[in-house]
């Protein structure tokens, strides 16, 4: 799957190249506010673990999402309940074809808050950069197996440069050491299997302590209650969780925050 969606992302930005030329982004970037600090929010939130709240409509691997939350709200109104229900960040997805996202999605999420937004898609082209940069994005996802580690250490520079964060994603052990060398500061691993789309947290687990201690660890996928949090933060180290289908999925998505905070340690799916 991964590989499917990384050759169809190489046709679409090689599109958008001709459709809209870099030149015409970066003439945009001068008169933008400056982005918000992603990794200063996902700090703030110690001792307790960061949210970093999704706004996903679909996905390969559950198809759409038919909660009357995912359906009837607007990416503004998502994002501001998550927001006042303690997120540290929002991610949204972006990608169209696999994920049902958009840009406008993001820019929506943006304007209703006042925390840092994540811009969630598949990055393969420093022109992915400079949009996300323009669409509003304060820090985008860097996927390790998909950049070699020239292209990952260029993107993490060119980031940085523009004065935005990465959140960069291990599919695999090895991953982890790609980025620690690269440089990356926030590091995530996926407890999806993004080739046969398996969720295991032991994913996290096992892998969690090969990340450096003054890099900030993050869990992504499959975190549905307090309990699983509290087993990552002892058995991890973890500085914070990224969820997206369980709040997109709940009836009460604001209260699934706190849960999943520490404020509420009730289990309820």
């Amino acid at each position: 799957m991964l590989k499917e969606i990384a050759v169809h992302k190489w046709r679409e930005v090689s599109r958008q190249k001709k459709e809209y030329p870099l030149e015409e982004i970066v003439k945009q970037l001068p008169s933008l506010p400056s982005p918000r600090n992603f990794k200063e929010a996902l700090l703030r939130c110690f001792p307790k673990v960061g949210i970093i709240a999704e706004i996903k409509k679909a996905s390969p691997s559950c198809g759409v999402i038919e909660s009357h939350f995912a359906k009837e709200k607007s990416p503004a109104e998502i994002a501001l309940l998550y927001e006042e229900a303690g997120a540290a960040a929002i991610s949204v997805l972006t990608e169209a074809k696999y994920f049902a996202g958009r840009p406008a999605d993001l820019r929506s999420a943006k304007s209703a808050v006042s925390i840092p937004v994540l811009r969630k898609d598949f990055i393969v082209d420093e022109y992915q950069i400079y949009e996300s940069r323009a669409m509003g994005a304060d820090a985008v996802l860097l996927i390790a197996s998909l950049l070699a580690f020239v292209e990952l250490k260029r993107f993490l520079q060119l980031l940085s440069e523009l004065g935005m964060s990465a959140l960069v994603e291990a599919g695999k052990k090895e991953d982890i050491q790609k980025a620690v060398q690269a440089g990356a500061e926030i590091i995530g691993i996926n407890n999806r299997n993004l080739h046969t789309m398996e969720i295991d947290l032991s994913r996290t687990i096992e892998w969690g302590p090969y990340v450096p201690r003054d890099r900030i660890l993050i869990s992504e996928s499959g975190i549905y209650c307090r309990e699983q949090v509290e087993q990552l933060i002892k058995l991890s180290g973890i500085n914070a969780v990224l969820v997206g289908k369980s709040l997109m999925d709940s009836g009460n998505p604001a209260a699934k925050i706190k849960e999943l905070i520490g404020e509420d340690v009730s289990c309820a799916h």
